[in-house]
């Protein structure tokens, strides 16, 4: 009996015990995020499809940051912005961040890539057009002259062995409903457009045909460097003062872009309500917008062999020279 007894003291005397240890553990404290506003700004296009449904998050306050968001027709609507500290963070032409980083003594970075290609070769009334070798001989219809649609199709048939003044006739329009025009009134075109414009030709003009896409041909040639339509470029003033807002941009933008490109419909839906396109356009062409959230070194590696590849066919597309490596901001 006096065994029990002393048995049960002694395990009443252990419970007490770990009670008061329980009670005395010290709270664990949480460190709170304040929300930045960050303000962005996008092209009326693929550079801007990605962001939709982090905008559409925004709105109904889920985001870790607020969110203002400029969207322009023209580049050149929003880079006076960005300079003068009225936008934060812009999804332009790649090679503009390197423009602007040259004429501003590095006040704009590069944090991530937002676009990879969105330029095909099309064919209308035929399938004679199976690669860049195909070409010779033929007339492309196009726009981008005197930009980089035109440094990366002259670079492309390089590499396919063809010269681009003496193998092909380009024939430069103004912009891609030109190259529309003008193809309904043949049999037989091959015209190089962005999209989403092949998408809305393809519903205008029958038998049309994506030949070649051009980013594949680009990523086939294995050289390190990756065929890039847009990034994102931020105010270096901005992202030294808002190192951890700027990581929960990224990682915002990455969702957006994921669930846009996995979601047609809703994409789509999302696409049409910031007024880009219309949703039975968004939802064929996002498949073929290549939207993406490339950052760190992966960023840098594809993002400076496309500027020094630009830079070999024209150094003005980049800004006269390549840009030093504090232009590229790393985000792992």
């Amino acid at each position: 009996m006096k065994k029990a007894i002393a048995l049960i003291l002694s395990i009443l005397i252990l419970t007490f015990a770990f009670a008061g240890c329980q009670v005395k553990a010290p709270e664990t404290k949480t460190e709170e995020y304040t929300p930045v506003s960050i303000r962005l700004g996008g092209l009326k296009g693929p550079t801007s499809m990605g962001m939709v449904k982090l905008l559409d998050d925004a709105e109904n306050k889920k985001t870790a940051n607020e969110y203002e968001f400029t969207m322009a027709a023209a580049a050149d609507e929003l880079t006076p912005k960005l300079l003068k500290g009225e936008i934060d963070i812009v999804s332009v032409p790649a090679n503009l961040g390197s423009v602007l980083y040259n004429n501003s003594d590095g006040a704009v970075q590069a944090i991530a890539v937002s676009t990879l290609g969105v330029i095909y070769i099309v064919e209308k009334g035929g399938e004679t057009i199976q690669s860049l070798e195909d070409l010779k001989g033929q007339t492309i219809y196009a726009t981008g002259k005197g930009t980089t649609p035109e440094y990366a199709l002259q670079y492309l048939l390089a590499q396919s062995g063809l010269d681009s003044e003496k193998d092909v006739t380009i024939e430069w329009k103004s912009e891609p409903t030109e190259v529309v025009a003008q193809m309904a009134t043949m049999d037989h075109a091959i015209a190089m457009m962005p999209q989403p414009f092949v998408t809305v030709a393809s519903n205008q003009l029958e038998n049309l045909r994506i030949a070649i896409d051009l980013t594949k041909v680009w990523d086939d040639l294995d050289n390190g460097s990756r065929f890039i339509t847009a990034a994102l470029i931020a105010r270096t003033d901005f992202v030294k003062e808002n190192p951890e807002a700027v990581a929960k941009f990224l990682e915002e933008y990455k969702a957006s872009v994921e669930f846009t490109n996995n979601n047609l419909s809703e994409g789509a839906a999302l696409v049409e309500k910031y007024d880009i396109v219309k949703a039975p356009i968004a939802e064929k062409a996002i498949p073929y917008c290549n939207m993406v959230c490339i950052t760190g070194k992966d960023m840098k590696t594809s993002l400076a062999g496309y500027l020094e590849i630009l830079f070999g066919q024209n150094p003005k597309a980049v800004g006269g020279k390549l840009p030093g490596d504090d232009f590229y901001r790393i985000y792992e």
